[in-house]
């Protein structure tokens, strides 16, 4: 054994200790269960994000607390441990000691013996997991923005007085365990936008009044739908009496920008989505035969758009009921993030899948560190009678 060393008895005797050599061991004045105290395995390209703080604990206390960066998601979960794990304090903090002598050391003619404060049972470990988003689209669906409402919310207090289901920015990070780069995108994907400094998703019965308004102007007033100048379309909507604010959420949902400078912003309308958004509003009264669906649709659709039946993949089934083929609403969108829950309702929907038919509903689907192919292994059965035949799922 090494000739023991003199000086501090904390962390630092520990720290630099010599290869093979060995140190004396005793238990701290205040040892003790100390469960404030835990200890934390990380990642190297996570270390710089926690050592300069740009992390935080999310959750409510009925759920499960996720680690969030900037960008990512972390469950936090505990690993036990079957070796005894010592905690030493450094000798210069404070709260470990019972007085000063206990920093310098009581006897400095005396060998170094570090003071274990604490026996850890194991540690906390961070694993990757897709953001919990469901909640925000459950929050942001209580109380939508509907037609009649003062945009601008000026009375503010009396506005949280009466309204409820109202979140600023803070609130959901407070209650949606994502990153706030997920969070975003989530918003960006819902079509929320901020109103009042409320995030809102708008009623789709106003966002269809807006659009059909938007598509009457642009006719009488001779606009290419793929060149609209969003400064006269945001005009003339709100001649129409609509909010500024609403009507360049209105380009934004069903546009896409194609010039931008200082000068003018010019908008494209999004054939797929204008397409998209007029079969949802004619599948709300219920299913419809495939013939009669499809020329009500056409009369819908602006014109210079066109509409192929293709555009609503993971937006309508269709079944055959005697000689007739039906067709009815089902929206990826309306199905939960949660791969275990979205397969059980595809399953409850449909005993059986085509792969045709089954991947528009989970390609969406992200489990960090599980490709498509692995979560297809974990929630399906897979048969497929010849070898030409489609592959058909069923539930695992």
């Amino acid at each position: 054994m090494e000739q023991p060393q003199l000086g501090c008895s904390g962390a630092e005797a520990i720290l630099n200790l010599p290869p093979s050599s060995s140190i004396s061991i005793a238990y701290h004045p205040l040892f003790g269960p100390h469960d404030d105290l835990i200890l934390l395995e990380l990642d190297e390209k996570l270390l710089p994000e926690v050592l300069q703080q740009r992390i935080t604990l999310r959750g409510q206390p009925d759920e499960d607390a996720v680690l969030c960066t900037r960008s990512k998601t972390y469950a936090v979960k505990f690993v036990g441990t079957s070796n005894s794990v010592f905690l030493i304090p450094p000798s210069d903090q404070s709260e470990f000691c019972e007085n000063s002598l206990d920093c310098i050391g009581k006897d400095h003619d005396q060998q170094v013996v570090a003071s274990v404060i604490k026996v850890a049972p194991g540690n906390m470990e961070l694993v990757e997991v897709a953001p919990r988003l469901d909640k925000l689209k459950l929050l942001l669906s209580v109380n939508p923005y509907r037609f009649g409402e003062d945009i601008e919310m000026e009375d503010l207090e009396e506005t949280e007085k009466s309204y409820t289901g109202l979140y600023k920015w803070d609130d959901l990070v407070e209650q949606v365990q994502a990153s706030d780069e997920e969070l975003r995108s989530a918003l960006k994907a819902l079509s929320a936008v901020e109103i009042g400094g409320y995030w809102r998703i708008v009623d789709d019965k106003y966002m269809d009044t807006i659009l059909s308004m938007l598509l009457h102007d642009s006719v009488l007033n001779d606009w290419s739908l793929d060149l609209l100048n969003e400064d006269e379309v945001v005009s003339m909507l709100e001649s129409d009496g609509f909010p500024q604010k609403l009507a360049r959420h209105c380009l934004h949902v069903y546009g896409t920008k194609v010039d931008e400078n200082v000068d003018k912003r010019v908008w494209r309308l999004d054939e797929r989505r204008v397409c998209v958004h007029f079969a949802r509003e004619i599948l709300k009264e219920g299913k419809r035969k495939m013939d009669t669906f499809m020329v009500k649709w056409m009369q819908k659709i602006p014109e210079g758009m066109r509409a192929s039946f293709d555009m609503l993949e993971g937006e309508v089934l269709t079944e055959r009921l005697g000689v007739e083929t039906w067709v009815r609403a089902f929206s990826v969108s309306s199905l939960p993030s949660s791969p275990a829950e979205r397969f059980s309702i595809l399953f409850r929907e449909r005993p059986k899948w085509e792969w045709k038919d089954l991947q528009p509903y989970i390609r969406d689907l992200k489990v960090p560190g599980l490709s498509s192919e692995g979560l297809l292994l974990k929630f399906t059965r897979r048969t497929q009678p010849t070898l030409d035949a489609e592959p058909v799922f069923s539930a695992r």
